[in-house]
């Protein structure tokens, strides 16, 4: 079990994340936290109640290609149960454990995000402290083909907590997004759709017209510059088959999608 054990393992999540991450930065190890506990603890003052959701349940992370066998020692280390098959045959990508105290599961992404579509961070991955980058972390939630409404309201506060523009840090890094789905008409193609969910959505909440106006400009200007990046040749040639055939990956089909 290591130096740690399964009484060292928070029962608060936030608390948990902060644990870990402190172990892997003493370790050397370049292990950023994603999901919507990420998108929480970068938040300034919280979002409003109407974009809250629930507790939130499990860890999600991703440790750098190449990083597998580091990231295992890691987490059994802190007290956590390898899934041992699951990380014999997928360890290359992707990690399971499993925190036996708290009923709950711990998913580490190796090297890029992957389920609708992938998204590769190369050396962008070290770049802010605790979570991955704010432009990542929103193209995490607007990747998914079919939005629920859990996933409409972290897009929603991260929106709200942070601007959009052309740097990273407490800012929405719009040229990564831009140059990223330009390069992908699938990628593209579900990202316009999900923003535009989330502009619908946003009009039928009960936040205030300053807050909704303020969200749906920061949606526009994402809208705007994706559009004005210029598209690969490799866009273009896919976009010729639009939606006839199918441009992402279903979560059914990625083992143990978090």
């Amino acid at each position: 079990m290591g130096v740690e054990g399964l009484s060292d393992i928070r029962s608060d999540l936030a608390e948990e994340a902060l644990r870990v991450a402190a172990r892997a930065e003493a370790d050397g190890l370049s292990l950023r936290l994603l999901g919507g506990l990420a998108i929480r603890l970068r938040a300034q003052d919280g979002p409003p109640s109407e974009f809250q959701r629930d507790e939130h349940a499990d860890l999600d992370w991703i440790t750098p290609k190449g990083a597998s066998a580091q990231t295992q020692r890691l987490f059994e280390s802190l007290g956590y149960a390898q899934q041992v098959r699951f990380n014999a045959i997928h360890g290359q990508d992707r990690l399971l454990f499993f925190d036996e105290q708290h009923g709950r599961q711990v998913d580490v992404f190796v090297g890029a995000f992957r389920m609708c579509h992938e998204i590769s961070f190369g050396n962008r991955l070290a770049m802010e402290p605790l979570t991955i980058p704010l432009a990542e972390l929103l193209l995490t939630k607007l990747q998914i083909v079919q939005l629920n409404e859990k996933d409409v309201r972290d897009v929603l506060a991260l929106l709200h907590d942070h601007p959009v523009g052309d740097t990273d840090s407490d800012r929405i890094n719009v040229d990564r997004i831009a140059k990223l789905c330009s390069a992908d008409w699938g990628l593209w193609r579900t990202v316009t759709a999900s923003l535009e969910t989330v502009g619908g959505y946003l009009a039928g909440t009960g936040a205030p017209e300053a807050t909704r106006r303020c969200i749906a400009d920061r949606i526009e200007q994402l809208q705007a510059r994706i559009e004005q990046e210029p598209k690969s040749l490799n866009w273009k040639v896919r976009a010729k088959l639009g939606d006839r055939k199918r441009w992402y990956d279903l979560p059914e089909e990625v083992a143990g999608g978090p």
